[in-house]
């Protein structure tokens, strides 16, 4: 932390000063005490409750230059007890990477948010988070991209399946522009996530499963996501081209919506053609197939 600027510490000083005041000693099981000049806890009650020196927070809460670790930082947010954006916050400001628990990730979206994506409908739309789990999608988007329904819904990842499938399969045409540009946006979300053991081992997996992925991860370079022409080459009806526009939920930190629209008639005469086929076609032409082949071969490679 003594690296963290001054106003930083500042903030972070206001921050858990404000998280002590609505502590009361009853809520922790101590004693209420007389003559407390402050509402909540004193700062020596939390240093004790959090089992940390009492110069060393009292140090922390005026903000000067010290150094925490991710163990004690986690000891006073659970004392003072903050929920994960609270905690995620306090670490942002101490400069230290946010450590989540695997059980915090989000596996799907809730009702109101896949409402939306389902009232988009013609258009594809999908909910990613920052690593391009599919968290939710529409029938559209299952249309589009048929091989999302080869995956349970805690497995579907964009980039494990473009990576980790036959190149010549890829959905993209514009494989080339498309997959570094993603990799770079994947890199620029993993800088708020360095450490976190949900995010260290998807990176670590991506790169030894894929030579192409590490490449790409090695150069460095980082993009925001942004609005981009998607070249799709589907099996079933040709070439779709569609331009991607991402909406963020507010509700669900660093998730987005993506909706995909038809940027030329042809396209959009092929969508709603797709939306006819009972069984749409999956691969490149050297390895097409039924999609419902494809379930059925996922399903019975699950069997014991």
């Amino acid at each position: 932390m003594s690296a963290v600027s001054a106003p930083r510490r500042i903030e972070l000083a206001a921050f858990l000063r404000s998280r002590r005041a609505r502590i009361t000693p009853q809520d922790v099981g101590m004693p209420p005490g007389l003559r407390r000049r402050t509402p909540g806890l004193r700062r020596e009650e939390v240093a004790q409750l959090a089992g940390v020196g009492v110069t060393w927070y009292t140090w922390l809460e005026q903000g000067r230059p010290i150094n925490a670790s991710v163990q004690v930082l986690d000891a006073v947010a659970r004392t003072l007890r903050l929920d994960v954006t609270e905690r995620q916050h306090l670490y942002r400001l101490a400069g230290v990477p946010f450590v989540r628990e695997q059980a915090a990730e989000a596996e799907a979206v809730g009702e109101e948010v896949q409402g939306i994506v389902d009232a988009l409908d013609p258009l594809a739309a999908v909910v990613y988070n920052a690593r391009y789990d599919v968290l939710g999608c529409n029938a559209a988007y299952r249309y589009v991209f048929p091989s999302v329904r080869l995956d349970s819904p805690g497995d579907r990842n964009v980039l494990r399946r473009l990576f980790t499938g036959p190149a010549c399969c890829s959905a993209f045409v514009n494989r080339g522009d498309e997959l570094p540009r993603m990799v770079a946006q994947l890199r620029g979300a993993y800088g708020r996530h360095v450490g976190e053991p949900v995010w260290e081992s998807f990176i670590q997996w991506m790169i030894h499963s894929s030579a192409e992925f590490a490449r790409m991860w090695a150069s460095g370079d980082v993009a925001p996501p942004g609005q981009r022409i998607k070249v799709i080459q589907h099996a079933s009806v040709g070439i779709v081209r569609l331009a991607s526009t991402s909406l963020a939920v507010d509700a669900v930190p660093e998730h987005r919506i993506v909706a995909y629209t038809p940027v030329d008639e042809e396209s959009r005469t092929r969508m709603a053609r797709l939306r006819e086929l009972p069984d749409p076609l999956v691969g490149c032409p050297a390895h097409v197939r039924p999609l419902s082949q494809l379930v059925r071969e996922r399903q019975e490679s699950r069997l014991p």
